[in-house]
């Protein structure tokens, strides 16, 4: 007896402890469940987006393709060093001599390296350059049968300056910081636009999943519903034919359910792609829509629009641009000129050491003028095209101050208005569930048909439904509106464009 007594105790305690071991795998497994499911933040989904956007990774390696042309043309300013070097050259040729009326064969072997040093000058587009070219020739003429070999040094400086025309080196430069601040300025609007898609796309993820509980919480409902019928027709306390109409309810309440679910994943997806990452990753968004009303000062936001809009910017490139052109146009067939100057020393001897044993001057001095006499009046013709695309661009800047204006305009008149939405569209969620309530009771006491109660059930749905849409519709406008104005009205500050 005491021996079957302790089985049992025993048997007890391992059941005990295998249960207990049940109980924690199944928490663990829970567990990690729970943790699969990656929960979002919006701030969390737009800095991936920022991170793995493809629209992103083209606008930085645009950025970057930008600044290291500007790095190459900065560099290119700089002192350049050259080395050219022609260890052999061999040149045999027969020529006929005029004036001693005969043949001669000339043979020349040379080895010449010239070492140089260049520097543009930015200020006048001119350019200094320290020139050395040192070399050795072996040359044998047939005439005279003579063979010469002689080592030669020519050292001299030498400046180039156009003038009358205007600073190629200056336009150039100043291309290339426009190219590098437009390429700024488009990332910095590849960010916001970005930010605004993936805003969107997740209020459209939580408006599914919204759409979801809800048409969950009407099923539940609707079950609620389909019991206390079945349970009155089994009493014969109402006909079949209301359970049939339950039975209707409780099969379309269901179908709307799994709509709901089916687009909720098609979301998901979406989401998913935009945001770049793994397709097969279970996420879901965690959001605070509590309306709070936001002080929007339309004088601000419109003064902060017109100061900060990057778009502006870029408008004033394209007029400074049309000014470049301008200037090269006016260039294509003007008087200009251009001055030369050098100074050096010549030597040269058959030994190497002794070249500047008689050494020689070499000045040159050289002025050069390009005069334009008639161009059929092609110059006037380009001049008037340049001059009509600057205007043209000048219109595109004050199109585009007008368009930010009535752009924030409406913006403003849309949030005063959905702000009213907002309130209207919470009392009739409170008072259609209180409908819901009272009507639900009228049910179980056999005073309203299932039908009637369908009807309250979809309008209670249908409120929700509508308060979240104008919650969402109103952050969106408040992005909008700091899209527009640059101007973040939600926590009161300037934005702060970042270049990833």
């Amino acid at each position: 007896m005491n021996r079957t007594k302790e089985i049992q105790r025993k048997t007890s305690a391992a059941v005990s402890k295998l249960a207990v071991m049940l109980m924690i795998m199944g928490c663990c497994i829970v567990s990690q469940q729970v943790l699969a499911q990656n929960t979002l933040t919006l701030q969390e989904a737009i800095e991936i987006a920022q991170q793995k956007s493809p629209t992103i990774k083209k606008s930085k390696l645009n950025l970057y393709g930008n600044q290291r042309s500007l790095d190459a043309q900065r560099a290119a300013l700089k002192s350049r060093f050259s080395l050219d070097v022609t260890p052999f050259d061999y040149n045999r040729n027969r020529n006929f001599n005029d004036l001693f009326s005969q043949w001669n064969t000339n043979e020349d072997y040379n080895s010449f390296a010239n070492f140089s040093v260049s520097q543009p000058i930015v200020a006048t587009d001119g350019t200094v350059s320290l020139i050395n070219q040192f070399g050795y020739r072996d040359n044998y003429s047939e005439f005279q049968d003579v063979r010469t070999k002689t080592f030669s040094n020519n050292l001299y400086l030498q400046v180039e300056q156009p003038i009358f025309t205007y600073n190629r080196t200056k336009l150039q430069l100043k291309e290339l910081e426009l190219n590098l601040e437009n390429a700024q300025i488009s990332n910095g609007i590849q960010l916001l636009s970005l930010e605004q898609n993936v805003t969107q796309s997740f209020y459209n993820f939580y408006q599914r999943q919204n759409n979801l509980e809800i048409a969950t919480d009407e099923y539940e409902n609707q079950k609620v519903s389909y019991d206390i019928t079945l349970n009155k027709v089994e009493a014969d306390l109402l006909a079949k034919e209301e359970l049939y109409q339950a039975e209707l309810n409780l099969a379309s309440s269901k179908s709307t359910m799994e709509n709901n679910e089916v687009l909720l994943n098609n979301a998901s997806d979406d989401f998913k792609l935009l945001l770049g990452i793994d397709l097969d990753e279970d996420i879901e968004v965690l959001v605070d829509i509590d309306f709070i009303t936001r002080k929007v000062d339309l004088a601000k936001a419109i003064t902060h629009g017109l100061e900060h809009r990057m778009e502006l910017r870029q408008r004033g490139m394209d007029i400074e641009r049309s000014k470049f052109e301008l200037i090269r146009t006016r260039a294509l067939n003007e008087f200009k000129g251009s001055v030369a100057l050098s100074l050096g020393v010549f030597g040269d001897n058959e030994q190497a050491p002794e070249v500047y044993e008689q050494p020689n001057l070499n000045p040159r001095v050289a002025i050069t003028f390009n005069i334009p006499i008639w161009d059929w009046g092609e110059n006037k013709a380009r001049m008037d095209a340049a001059n009509a695309n600057l205007e043209i661009n000048k219109v595109d800047l004050q199109v585009e101050e007008n368009n930010i204006i009535i752009s924030i305009r409406k913006i403003y008149r849309n949030l005063q208005n959905l702000e009213n939405q907002i309130s209207i569209a919470e009392q009739n969620v409170e008072n259609a569930k209180l409908t819901y309530d009272i009507n639900l009771e009228r049910y179980k006491n056999g005073d309203l048909t299932s039908i009637d109660l369908n009807r309250f059930q979809s309008q209670l749905s249908e409120k929700k439904s509508a308060l979240a849409d104008a919650l969402i519709n109103y952050k969106m406008e408040l992005l909008n509106l700091k899209v527009q104005s640059l101007y973040d009205f939600e926590k009161n500050e300037p934005v702060m464009i970042r270049n990833y």
